[in-house]
């Protein structure tokens, strides 16, 4: 893949690279519609496979804020077509990388330096890149770094970027302005975080070391000293991520070991730091040559308020659930019933919820639970291919949740997807751990 020696940085033209892109995907459709008309047959397939990689195509030019939703779309597989999952989780390690005299370019701005004139030695080109800068490798005193270099522009862009592309949301996920615009402010500030690589290694700093009590987890060192708001490094780690590893076939053994490192590893953070670790993607799990798991990327973190993380949890609470009048408190509480829908609508809603809590909290609330049994997963997505399907559910475009659920429930489905993924058999229980505190 040759690399990409420039980034469209003017609001005007990255919305320009957008717009024509929703031509050509109109066009897709007139195509698709008239081959329908004409032949009898759906392909709708093709279609979304045209669409997917025009889509991604512009996303991975801009980077930044397009090509970070499509990472954070390509996370939940329910959500999205099979073809723009494919090309969506190109997004998280694998995406265009920017040449080299852009990567010198950032380091004279943030040190006044080339890379050459700090390490021994610097990869002139990237060993993985992602949606908000790639990374390359370097040594020094015979140490060897992992240094993230962010794309030019990106910070600037984030905010212009989330609106230029919330179009594509809609269209792509099924979603309303409305529905959109409600949940954009926690996304934007999430972004924008992501895009302050001082802040990535304080919370890198803090949260590893709270976290280092986890025996199975470890985590890079990090060197401030070659770090800045647009640069990152620490410790390079040999290895493979998730889902290479996966590839290698492990034994059933060391996946249930990697996966209660990585089912505990969330649990400590979200119900002992009530701070966590929000980007679960493959390659943010690397899976080193003795098979250990180490955890990279503290970018996106979500840190939970108290009187949030009460009401979330205690939906798991089954005897309050199967009661009518607190169920009904619960939603009300987390903003999932509104006081502007009708009885049906209301009647409509609660047994989706019922449905919905009952299969995603199976896992949190036994002892044991197994992520390699496939009717599990699949339960799940047929589930929500019937409320994609839902026509009564579709007509209700308020926006419903809480804005905090939105990387909460992101980090349980992509921790879902990993550790299905790896086939493992989880114990729900963590004895030597802090846990939730009663309800």
């Amino acid at each position: 893949m040759s690399a990409q020696t420039s980034i469209p940085k003017h609001k005007f033209t990255r919305a320009a690279s957008l717009l024509k892109t929703g031509v050509k995907i109109g066009g897709n459709y007139v195509k698709y519609y008239g081959r329908k008309v004409a032949t009898g047959v759906d392909d709708r397939d093709s279609l979304h496979q045209s669409n997917a990689q025009d889509t991604y195509k512009t996303f991975s030019e801009l980077k930044g804020g397009p090509l970070k939703v499509a990472q954070m779309l390509s996370i939940d597989q329910n959500i999205l077509p099979v073809a723009y999952q494919e090309q969506f989780a190109q997004a998280q390690y694998s995406a265009p990388a920017l040449s080299y005299p852009l990567v010198v370019r950032t380091f004279r701005r943030e040190f006044g330096r080339s890379p050459e004139e700090i390490f021994e030695t610097f990869t002139k080109s990237a060993v993985n890149a992602a949606s908000i800068g790639q990374v390359h490798r370097a040594t020094l005193n015979g140490q060897n770094f992992a240094v993230k270099v962010q794309y030019p522009g990106v910070a600037e862009s984030m905010k212009s970027d989330l609106q230029i592309v919330k179009p594509f949301a809609m269209r792509i996920i099924g979603m309303s302005s409305e529905e959109v615009d409600y949940y954009l402010s926690e996304v934007e500030e999430r972004l924008l975080e992501e895009t302050n690589y001082l802040l990535e290694l304080e919370r890198s700093q803090r949260l590893t070391s709270l976290s280092k009590k986890l025996p199975e987890v470890h985590f890079p060192n990090y060197f401030p000293e070659y770090s800045s708001k647009r640069v990152l490094t620490m410790e390079w780690i040999e290895g493979l991520p998730l889902d290479q590893f996966i590839q290698t076939k492990p034994s059933q053994s060391t996946r249930d070991r990697l996966g209660q490192a990585m089912w505990d590893f969330y649990h400590f953070q979200v119900h002992t730091l009530r701070e966590f670790h929000a980007d679960p993607h493959p390659g943010n799990f690397l899976i080193t040559p003795d098979e250990r798991l180490t955890v990279l990327d503290f970018g996106c973190v979500k840190k939970l308020e108290d009187e949030f993380y009460r009401q979330y949890f205690q939906l798991l609470d089954s005897n309050r659930v199967v009661d009518d009048q607190e169920f009904v408190a619960m939603l009300e509480e987390l903003e999932m019933l509104l006081p502007q829908d009708g009885p049906e609508e209301r009647k409509l809603l609660i047994g989706i919820y019922r449905e919905s809590i009952e299969i995603l909290s199976r896992p949190l609330v036994g002892r044991e639970f197994d992520f390699g049994d496939p009717t599990y997963v699949q339960e799940i997505y047929e589930f929500g291919e019937r409320m994609q399907s839902n026509l009564a559910l579709k007509k209700l475009n308020s926006a419903r949740g809480s804005r905090h659920a939105i990387y909460l429930n992101r980090a349980y489905f992509g921790l879902y997807n990993l550790l299905a993924s790896l086939g493992s058999k989880i114990k729900v229980e963590m004895p030597e751990l802090a846990k939730t505190q009663d309800l």
